[in-house]
């Protein structure tokens, strides 16, 4: 009897084989993990994402249409993913191929399209299943685009990455993106009852620790029945457990992070905004957050050292200070003594006053400074330390504002032939609230001292 092949197990036995039934690799009765025994059957019983599975489902709709596209799966471990591609091909009535872009190459794409011809000449279509397609690269990528417009595959691709960095734009053209939740804790307590019923015995955990056990599992569904798993292996008998007889016997899972993937930069727009929306406890969060997932704090303070300049400015001129002493500090100090300040520093930015207006003054001018060119500043502003400089007007009718009334001339500093433009406007919180009231007193001096001027150019005119 032929026994089944590497092939078969990716891509399901070829017409020949599938005359004759393989032996089994493992016996009937060989033992299976929980998490693979509550595998859904049905689409219908995959938890957590009925915004795609549901009645109103997008997933749902094109199923009922009898039009299921390409689709990329995007979403974070243990959600369902491959489960969900495999149910797809049963209702749409194909048959189900699965490759992993870790262990797979041009070799193993070519067999696996070569299969999906032979299938679709003889009336049967393909659900092609590639996991981690992000890991394939450019030309790999590329090399789905035939067989997917052609029809000769419906491509279903799953990724934890964020596709519009990790995949071309071209599949992206071709495939619709699906993202799928990371499993709330509604989803998950209804696993770890389905695990109850399973087993025909109820998890050895008090209420508090059953709530720890399902943020434990960080919305990773086959993580938490893996660890329910080991729960319900204990001998009976033993006694129920609390949260800290919990942590005892589990290990705590690493908090998912990449310091060079989306994620890295999810948090720290998190951090970022949370400092910007004024609430220091979930910019702490964020910051502890990035630790734990072993971020630089290096990375940190500079972030935050960016914040205080854009987004806190002079509506709170300590804060630009206080960050470089954070950071100094940290650097002094290191891991994780440092650590502290730069909490400091984030509690620092996210009770400061706001204002922006130094960054949009700043861009503004930038702007103008590109649009006006070569533009001179105008020549009582300019040095002259030749003769010729004096002869040609260099310097005349400077005003030195130290010695102008309350240290003021109100002379015009802008390029002659421009209008005089305002790209510093203060927001009137913090300390630019009395920076406000000082521009103002200027313009007005400044407004005064024009008429002042005007009726003496009248006045020398008519004489």
């Amino acid at each position: 009897m032929p026994r089944k092949t590497q092939t078969d197990d990716l891509f399901g036995a070829s017409p020949a084989a599938s005359e004759t039934p393989a032996e089994p690799l493992l016996p009937t009765d060989a033992p299976r993990p929980l998490a693979d025994r509550l595998r859904p059957a049905r689409l219908e019983e995959v938890v957590g994402q009925a915004h795609l599975l549901g009645p109103q489902g997008s997933i749902s709709r094109m199923l009922e249409r009898g039009a299921l596209a390409s689709l990329i799966l995007w979403g974070p471990p243990g959600v369902g993913k491959t489960t969900i591609a495999r149910l797809l091909a049963e209702a749409a009535g194909l048959r189900f191929a699965a490759l992993s872009a870790v262990f797979s190459g041009v070799a193993d794409l070519k067999r696996a399209f070569d299969e999906a011809r032979a299938r679709r000449r003889s009336g049967q279509g393909t659900l092609l299943f590639v996991d981690e397609i992000h890991r394939f690269n450019r030309a790999q990528q590329d090399g789905f685009l035939p067989v997917v417009e052609d029809g000769t595959v419906t491509l279903v691709g799953a990724t934890t990455e964020n596709p519009s960095f990790a995949l071309n734009g071209a599949i992206l053209s071709r495939c619709q993106v699906m993202v799928l939740r990371r499993l709330d804790d509604a989803a998950l307590e209804l696993l770890l009852s389905r695990a109850e019923e399973e087993t025909g015995q109820p998890m050895p955990l008090d209420e508090a620790a059953r709530g720890v056990l399902r943020a434990m599992a960080d919305g990773d569904g086959r993580y938490l029945l893996n660890m329910a798993e080991q729960l319900l292996a204990l001998p009976a008998g033993s006694p129920i457990l609390d949260p800290a007889g919990l942590a005892t016997l589990l290990a705590k899972r690493a908090a998912l992070y990449d310091k060079d993937r989306e994620e890295h930069y999810n948090l720290i727009s998190a951090l970022h905004k949370s400092l910007r929306g004024s609430d220091p406890d979930a910019a702490l969060y964020w910051f502890c957050r990035m630790l734990e997932g072993g971020e630089d704090p290096r990375y940190i303070v500079r972030r935050l050292t960016r914040f205080a300049a854009e987004d806190v400015g002079l509506a709170d001129p300590t804060a630009l200070p206080a960050a470089i002493a954070a950071w100094e500090t940290y650097e002094r100090l290191g891991s994780p003594e440092g650590e502290l300040a730069l909490a400091q520093l984030v509690v620092h930015l996210g009770t400061a006053p706001k204002s922006n207006a130094v960054y949009a003054g700043y861009n503004a001018a930038r702007r103008a400074a590109k649009e006006t060119g070569s533009l001179a500043p105008p020549p009582h502003i300019l040095n002259a330390p030749t003769k010729l400089m004096k002869q040609l007007g260099y310097g005349q009718g400077y005003a030195y504002d130290h010695e102008a009334e309350e240290a003021f001339s109100g002379q015009d500093y802008f390029p002659e032939g421009m209008e005089r433009m305002q790209f510093y406007q203060p927001a009137g919180r913090g300390h630019e609230a009395r920076i406000l009231e000082r521009l103002q007193h200027w313009a007005k001096l400044r407004g005064e001292r024009a008429q002042q001027e005007t009726g003496r150019d009248d006045r020398t005119r008519r004489a």
